[in-house]
């Protein structure tokens, strides 16, 4: 229906958390800018979004155009809005995070000229980020870290095959804390949902750990009857 009024026209923005977990150190990816504000600043891969395409679309956009990066699986993390928190005007930006496993698949090649490059960066010593990527930063990584006491969030970042001391790494990178060694792999085998399979390790000079898989199937199981135990 036609109204005859002038259509409003809000300025928002997309900005990307995207962790990746390599030798033991969980990364985040970063993109140098190369243009106003914040030029040669670290920040975020984030970007406007155009006034014909939807949140979703324009983060699977920005993501791939500011990095290279695509068909990753993003979830809405936040919305911020304080009035300042562009120096331009009023932008609006909605976050999203994803966690991903980094191989050979990930290389970074950005398609915008709005970056100078893009890289993974270890977050133990993160640098200060343009505009208020770090605080959109942090309220990630307090949501992984709440995640991952109820969710199997860890195996997004691990190979299809890994070890238990994989599986450790990832938890005490996110937790930012070191495990008990025998209670967590105690308590990740009483789960039931690891599967043992029949290979080792391979090229490594210290001995060899048997290698594990995540049962998908099994854990959406457990899921199911846990939903319908709540229900009763």
């Amino acid at each position: 229906m036609q109204t005859g009024l002038p259509k409003f026209h809000s300025i928002f923005s997309v900005d990307c958390v995207v962790f990746g977990f390599e030798d033991g150190v969980l990364k985040i990816l970063l993109v140098e800018r190369n243009e106003e504000p914040f030029n040669g600043w670290w920040a975020l891969p984030g970007f406007f979004v155009q006034h014909d395409e939807g949140i979703d679309y324009a983060a699977e956009r920005i993501l791939y155009e500011l990095t290279g990066l695509r068909d990753i699986y993003m979830e809405q993390l936040y919305t911020f809005g304080d009035v300042n928190r562009h120096p331009e005007g009023r932008v609006i930006t909605v976050a999203y995070y994803a966690m991903i496993r980094l191989s050979g698949k990930n290389e970074l090649h950005p398609t915008s000229n709005i970056v100078k490059k893009a890289f993974w960066h270890p977050i133990a010593d993160l640098p200060k980020l343009g505009f208020d990527h770090t605080e959109i930063f942090e309220k990630s990584l307090d949501k992984i870290k709440r995640k991952i006491s109820y969710q199997p969030i860890a195996f997004e970042l691990l190979p299809e095959k890994f070890t238990l001391t994989q599986l450790q790494n990832v938890y005490e990178a996110i937790l930012n804390k070191k495990l008990d060694k025998r209670n967590f792999r105690k308590k990740m085998l009483n789960y039931g949902i690891l599967k043992e399979l029949d290979e080792k390790q391979r090229g490594v000079s210290f001995r060899a750990a048997a290698l594990y898989k995540f049962d998908r199937r099994k854990y959406a199981k457990l899921f199911q009857k846990e939903l319908s135990f709540m229900k009763d």
